[in-house]
């Protein structure tokens, strides 16, 4: 049965029954789903979509603890009738006010029903708008109309823009194709022909052309126009001689258009025409230098490993082979590190051309309205206790204060804790997010993190010329002041308000009891709960855990703080005393701001950080569905506020539909002024990140990286190039546009998941059969997924795209939220979804290592994928780093973890496709081989004690041909840091910063991670670490008061201990040398220098250990005291054991005796010092 209803004044309605059984929820969106039906150029477009819910489950609309259960047999469309000259819009948008979405916080999960909460919520949206117009009557444009009478007198109503437009090709009026009248007399009628704009086009001489028509020769023209440039036009077009450097005809011999059937010249200058990105090599005076020196390093290496495997010390064979095995590995591992440094590049890009591009005026974009394609913002945490809620909040402010379209732009924050403490504080930063985000773009304020930005040291008046600017700093800098005590004083707010009300539960509880009559000695049990500020439960995790409501047991949460905004511009008022900035003429629009807190209960794996990340781009799909995907951490805010465009400058170029994602080097803020634990670690991501650019693209490393949605899907590139032969050097190149349609174990291959096809054959197709084994039972997840493909392709005008979308095909505005989508969303983020899909094995981010950055990366780049590294001006996200040496050492221990993981499983770079570039599949792999490393340089570092403690070498006599193969290396390898500081544009304070780092923590966190790794591989122990603790800003503290907090861990012992023992060691090589018949200078100077390499790297790891006022732990002398002379003794004895007794034995023996005493009662009075303190 179907019904139509209709009225003049409104859009006719549909009701289609459905035939029986369950397949709407009862609420739909008022505005048609334009993304699936009304963009002609869709891959959708004719099929049939619904938003359906397809987990089966209910939905209820409860407010104030009653529940209302939903249900229809019908489901309901809305066909909205365009404007046309006979039926204009009487009205225009309507203004925003609060919404039932945004004022609603939505729960449900496993076995529950999903219910929707009104609740009182301070984030109303602003009601200002603006008043009704008429419309222009030009097909394609909905421009406002003249304000007077119309310029015809048949009544056509058009705009000013199109007006003009009219009078510039023939005067006549659209509406009764007769010319236009004008009354205001001759000198009007001149004015306007003078502002046509063909009275300033340059006509072309043609005076050669009449001359030589008669010769039947090739046929050119001189076009005498300064503005073109046949040479920029040969090398930009890359056209050979005869075509592209002069106008041709169009039609045969000048019988074509044009002025005298002759071509205009190209505007080469038209800033559309450019790319939008250029990759900039690294200058072959730096370069080449660079490769020869690899080179000669490498021959170096080889000759200098023969020449110690030809020439063995006879006198300590052990000693011999274990130093020889060390060298081999190390240069192993240094090639390993060296070869993806061949070809580094740099990239910038040309945001003028993106703005012209895509945010111009043009036939199919009349209005200029913003044709970028939406970008979602994901948002992570997980305990609001090391990660302070201000910081998040910080990063959520400079996400909504982005230069990027308002109605594209989408945040979701993922509180994996369930915390209402992050709750509320993101609900009061979308209150302040009001008057910070308008006044950030009315003054153009950088950085658009509070924090960061009222912090500056700077003058803030550089480049601000707005007589305002003083006072409105003075008044939102009193605000922020004020949201900080908010937020600071929420902890206790929330427990002052949940023992209120639990108090009165308790009373309410012993009324009842008296009135049933029970005794007063019955004990009573009440809920200690957690209450929201409007006197309901929090649904998430309880202050005192209870059954549901603990970290790891808890229904799903989703709440739209900030809805969609409008389509249109919004202009703010002037100041007053709701608002402290003058936003007139200021768009006050926010972007939609969503929390979300997915559904965790006992005994499902809930993966960590990469399972709150798949969630989000499942409740991100059904509610936004931006094709682009920025990852950030809760501490890395956006610090340039270009950085979106500037990431969007590569997905959007030539080839840019082969990228997957783009990577943004890590910058901190907080680091102690000399870097003490290279915090910044500006070797990786100035120069192998670099490095990697020019190769497939740089590692995925778990922040500030933009994604193509569909790659994360786990689907193919268009294009892939396959590297077959010796070193992949032979290419093959393949077109992946259509599904495989083979055997089933291609289909289970992780390659072959292909894009969505363009035809509407995929029905049934056998791959369109799988995707709800892929991506689960949600069909309205699944029917966004072709959407998020076509509004992330390029541009049909761009030359060689096949498979693009037309200019101006997304223009169209976003549908706004309503219930059942909510609802979905909930259904998509509950703990059960994934089971039995491919979530976390092939789509999203994959599961199974404590580095799941690195893997999602590495799946996609095994797929075909590229990656590109932009490194802006202006650093694009800035966050903060560990300055403590107990946390940075566990922070380097995960990651060390994760790569012996990811060595141990089917992740190894050895196992690669052919689709991976050979020296991409390189670098992969030196990410798994890295930590083992560690053992080789435990042992490589003892060496030089052991040297000194025996009186031997590691070679039989410093020859001249050993010192020579050392220094060629040695200065190589300066040299080589040198010219990569030139090209990086690092310093050698972090490159020696680097070095140093690397040698603590090869001894340090690596070897633990080797053992753990093995653990877990072996013995199937599983691995758990903490979060990394965000240091919080206090005014009143210092900055760096956390550098010099010395906190035990087991990872210091190894450290402490190589350095005692090389210490102890160098004292009894001294001592034997001095009182020795025969003293070997050489062998000394040779252990001596070695112990001090080792000693000058540990440097800093003993400067942290000192702390402030020199407070050490007692346990780590204890330790590494005792280690260190048992070793010592036990060395000593048994050397002088074998040796006969001689007064000059027994004299050395006392003295290394009385300095082993002596070295003992030291650390004893140490210890007392430290007793005392």
């Amino acid at each position: 049965m179907v019904q139509t209803a209709a009225s003049p004044g409104s859009p006719a309605t549909i009701r289609v029954s459905t035939g029986g059984g369950f397949r709407s929820m009862g609420l739909t969106s008022p505005v048609p789903r334009s993304s699936l039906s009304h963009n002609p150029h869709s891959p959708v477009t004719g099929r049939p979509s619904s938003r359906a819910s397809s987990g089966g489950g209910r939905y209820c609309s409860a407010s104030k603890g009653e529940a209302e259960e939903v249900s229809s047999e019908f489901v309901q469309y809305t066909v909205h009738i365009p404007p046309t000259p006979d039926h204009p819009l009487i009205s225009s948008e309507a203004k925003p006010g609060r919404s039932y979405i945004s004022g609603t916080i939505f729960t449900g999960g496993f076995n529950s029903v999903t219910r929707g909460h009104v609740m009182d919520c301070s984030t109303d949206s602003p009601k200002a708008g603006k008043p009704a117009a008429a419309v222009c009557g030009m097909n394609g444009c909905d421009g406002e109309a003249f304000d007077a009478k119309p310029p015809c007198e048949c009544g056509f109503v058009i705009c000013k823009e199109c007006y003009q437009e009219c009078l510039g090709t023939g005067g006549q009026c659209p509406g009764c194709k007769e010319p236009y009248r004008d009354d205001s007399g001759d000198e009007d009628e001149d004015e306007g022909e003078s502002k046509s704009p063909a009275g300033d086009q340059v006509l072309p001489l043609a005076s050669m052309v009449e001359c030589r028509l008669n010769r039947r020769l090739s046929l050119m023209k001189s076009t005498k126009v300064p503005d073109f440039d046949h040479t920029r036009w040969l090398y930009e077009t890359k056209g050979t001689y005869g075509y592209g450097n002069a106008v041709w005809p169009k039609d045969g011999y000048g019988g074509g258009g044009g002025v005298h059937g002759f071509e205009d010249p190209p505007n080469f200058g038209e800033k559309s025409k450019r790319p939008l990105t250029r990759k900039v090599g690294v200058s072959a005076a730096i370069l080449s230098p660079y490769r020869l020196l690899m080179v000669i390093r490498l021959v170096a290496l080889g000759f200098f490993l023969a020449w110690r495997i030809r020439h063995p010390n006879r006198e300590a064979m052990w000693l011999w082979g274990m130093s020889v095995t060390c060298e081999l590995w190390f240069a192993f591992s240094w090639l390993l590190d060296q070869l993806p440094k061949l070809c580094p590049v740099n990239r910038v890009t040309d945001l003028s051309v993106l703005k012209d591009r895509f945010e111009s005026p043009s036939l199919r974009n009349p209005k200029g309205r913003s044709d970028l394609p939406g970008v979602d913002v994901f948002v992570s945490t997980a305990d609001p206790e090391k990660e302070p809620p201000l910081v998040t909040a910080n990063t959520i402010l400079s996400i909504l204060a982005v230069d990027y379209p308002v109605e594209k732009l989408a945040c979701y924050l993922s509180d994996d804790g369930g915390s209402l403490l992050t709750f509320e504080a993101l609900a009061e930063t979308a209150s302040f997010a009001r008057t910070w985000v308008p006044f950030c773009r009315k003054h153009n304020i950088e950085p658009r993190n509070p924090e960061a930005y009222f912090g500056q040291k700077r003058d803030f008046l550089k480049k601000k010329v707005r007589v305002d600017f003083v006072r409105e700093r003075r008044r939102v800098k009193r605000d922020y002041d004020e949201f900080k005590v908010r937020i600071n004083s929420l902890p206790e707010s929330i427990r002052r308000r949940s023992d209120a009300y639990n108090a009165r539960e308790e009373l309410r509880a012993k009324r009842q009891q008296e009135e049933i009559g029970g005794g007063p000695a019955e004990p009573i049990k009440v809920l200690r709960a957690t209450w929201m500020s409007d006197g309901e439960h929090w649904p998430g995790t309880w202050s005192s855990p209870g059954v549901d409501h603990s970290r790891g047991d808890h229904a799903g949460i989703i709440q739209v703080m900030l809805a969609p905004p409008s389509s249109e511009p919004v202009m703010g008022p002037e100041a007053n005393e709701k608002s402290l900035v003058d936003t007139t003429g200021v768009d006050t629009r926010l972007p939609m701001l969503v929390y979300v807190s997915r559904e965790k209960r006992p005994g499902y794996d809930h993966n960590k950080k990469a399972g709150a990340m798949n969630s989000l781009v499942r409740a991100s799909a059904i509610m936004s569905n931006g094709p682009f995907v920025l990852n950030l951490d809760c501490d890395h805010y956006i610090h340039n506020s270009m950085a979106l465009r500037e990431g969007m400058c590569f997905m959007l170029d030539r080839g840019g539909d082969r990228i997957c994602y783009v990577q943004f080097p890590q910058r901190f803020d907080g680091i102690d002024p000399s870097d003490r634990y290279a915090n910044h670690n500006t070797v990786f991501f100035d120069v192998s990140m670099r490095a990697l650019d020019g190769l497939q693209g740089p590692m995925y490393v778990g922040t500030g990286c933009i994604f193509r949605r569909i790659a994360l899907y786990g689907f193919s590139p268009p294009r892939a190039t396959e590297h077959v032969g010796w070193f992949g050097r032979r290419k093959i190149k393949l077109l992946l546009r259509k599904p495989t349609m083979g055997k089933k174990h291609e289909l289970d291959e992780e390659t072959m998941l292909p894009p969505t096809r363009d035809d509407e054959e995929a029905e049934g197709d056998v791959e369109s059969q799988l995707l709800p084994k892929r991506f689960g039972s949600s069909s309205t997840l699944v029917a966004s997924i072709p959407v998020a493909e076509y509004q992330g392709r390029l541009l049909q005008e761009l030359q060689g795209v096949r498979h693009g979308r037309p200019a101006g095909s997304l223009v169209i505005p976003r549908e706004p939220l309503d219930a059942a989508i909510v609802a979905e969303a909930i259904s998509v983020i509950s703990c059960f979804y994934e089971d039995k899909t491919e979530w976390g094995r092939r789509v999203g981010w994959i599961y199974g290592s404590v580095t799941e950055d690195v893997v999602t990366g590495y799946r996609m780049h095994n797929r075909g994928w590229r990656s590109v590294y932009c490194v802006t001006k202006r650093d694009a996200f800035r966050g903060t780093a560990p300055i403590n040496l107990t946390d940075r050492l566990h922070q380097v221990l995960r990651w060390a973890t994760g790569s012996v993981e990811i060595f141990f499983s089917r992740n190894n770079a050895l196992f690669a496709s052919r689709r991976m570039k050979f020296l991409q599949r390189v670098a992969y792999f030196n990410v798994g081989m890295y930590p083992f490393t560690s053992i080789f340089l435990l042992v490589y570092c003892t060496l030089p004690a052991i040297s000194l403690f025996s009186g031997k070498f590691i070679v039989q006599s410093l020859s001249v041909m050993f010192l020579t193969f050392l220094l060629v290396i040695t200065t190589t390898l300066c040299l080589l840091a040198i010219l990569e500081i030139r090209w990086s544009g690092i310093t050698l304070h972090d490159w020696w910063r680097n070095e140093q780092f690397w040698l603590i923590g090869g001894t340090s966190a690596h070897p633990a991670a080797v053992l753990q790794g093995l653990l877990k591989v072996i013995a199937g122990v599983d691995i758990s670490f903490t979060l990394t603790s965000k240091p919080a800003s206090d005014d009143n503290d210092d900055a760096f008061a956390d550098l010099y907090v010395v906190k035990w861990s087991f990872l210091m012992v190894p450290p402490i201990t190589i350095m005692m023992v090389n210490m102890i060691a160098i004292a009894v090589g001294v001592v034997r040398t001095v009182y020795s018949e025969f003293p070997q200078w050489s062998k000394l100077l040779g252990g001596v220098f070695f112990s001090f390499w080792v000693l000058c790297h540990l440097y800093p790891f003993a400067k942290g250990l000192m702390g402030r006022r020199g407070r050490v732990p007692t346990i780590v002398f204890v330790w590494s005291g005792l280690l260190s002379i048992i070793i010592s003794l036990m060395w000593s004895q048994s050397q002088f054991t074998v040796q006969p007794y001689t007064p000059i034995r027994d004299k050395t023996f006392k003295n290394m005796a009385m300095s082993a005493s002596l070295l003992s009662s030291l650390l004893c009075n140490c210890c007392e010092v430290r007793r005392s303190i």
